[in-house]
């Protein structure tokens, strides 16, 4: 029998399982099935690699040699793959482009954009309520491109050598229904809805705390917050259950009066990701300034219903 990767990833899982029941678990195989197993990969390498006792297993000498090697060869695989996959996807001339995002309009705004710019290039999307997610998928090289945000000045999500670009800095507004006290108004005080039980969207960034601390530092507690779906929240503003919380770009709704919150105590920072290795810079370049043309074009439709305007220091 040649050794393959497989019989070393099963050798490091009964090591780190420290039996053949529980590895066996692990993996999803019959004990039986697994110490066959374990056996042809002994005689493969000329010997015992765990000695059997009562209370698990432990490693000869013979197999702490493969497992230290298994733990060098097997990362690096995993790495090569990893490389190889990124490599493929920024060779220049490429008619593919891969795009993740979070809810709302604006993945849809920029894939349009895309498909009138490129126009050649096939424009594939990926939606998750999850930033780490997605993130995850940016650095694991299934996605060229990922745009979600961050509220305030807080970090974006995923290890370092991910690289964000700002596509705009916007207010987070509140939803009102039509009939609703404040909704004549161009800018409520966030105090002015102290009383109201909110709703919003979703999703693993800070958004919730950053929320509980601009209420706190307009001295409130918020009475209740209903988490989910777009659609369920839009319904409990129209029905005057909850006041909503959305983006900038939130489009004109039946029943809804969008307006930012006066002094703008909650911000939502738009970006987009991208793994530096994996991508030419032309591309690069060119997928952020459609985007920031396609928040623009958001921007502009959700304000034919609201009074919104860009957070300071945003042109």
């Amino acid at each position: 029998m040649e050794l393959e990767l497989r019989h070393l990833r099963t050798v490091r899982t009964i090591a780190d399982a420290g039996s053949l029941t529980r590895a066996a678990t692990v993996l999803g195989l019959a004990q039986p099935a697994l110490s066959a197993q374990l056996r042809r990969i002994e005689r493969a390498l000329g010997g015992e690699l765990f000695e059997r006792g009562r209370h698990g297993v432990r490693a000869t000498a013979l197999g702490e040699l493969v497992l230290e090697r298994a733990r060098i060869v097997l990362p690096a695989v995993s790495g090569l793959q990893q490389e190889a996959i990124r490599f493929a996807a920024a060779r220049p001339g490429r008619e593919r482009l891969r795009l993740g995002g979070t809810h709302g309009p604006l993945l849809g705004a920029l894939v349009d954009r895309l498909a009138g710019a490129l126009p050649d290039t096939a424009v594939t999307t990926r939606a998750s309520w999850s930033e780490g997610e997605l993130a995850a998928d940016l650095d694991q090289g299934r996605l060229d491109f990922a745009l979600l945000g961050t509220c305030g000045s807080a970090p974006p999500p995923g290890p370092a050598h991910l690289e964000w670009r700002e596509i705009a800095l916007d207010p987070v507004c509140a939803m009102l229904p039509d009939g609703h006290p404040l909704a004549g108004a161009a800018e409520p005080e966030l105090t002015a809805l102290a009383d109201e039980a909110w709703a919003c969207v979703p999703g693993d960034g800070c958004f919730a705390d950053c929320f509980g601390a601009a209420c706190a530092r307009a001295g409130f507690t918020p009475r209740r917050m209903y988490e989910t779906d777009t659609a369920s929240c839009v319904h409990l503003v129209q029905v005057g259950r909850a006041v909503g919380l959305c983006r900038a770009t939130f489009p004109p709704t039946p029943g809804i009066t969008v307006r930012p919150l006066a002094g703008a105590p909650l911000l939502w920072r738009h970006l987009l990701g991208l793994h530096p290795a994996a991508q030419h810079p032309d591309t690069a370049g060119l997928v952020l300034a459609q985007a920031r043309a396609a928040h623009a074009d958001t921007v502009r439709t959700a304000a034919a219903g609201a009074s919104i305007t860009p957070a300071p220091g945003v042109g």
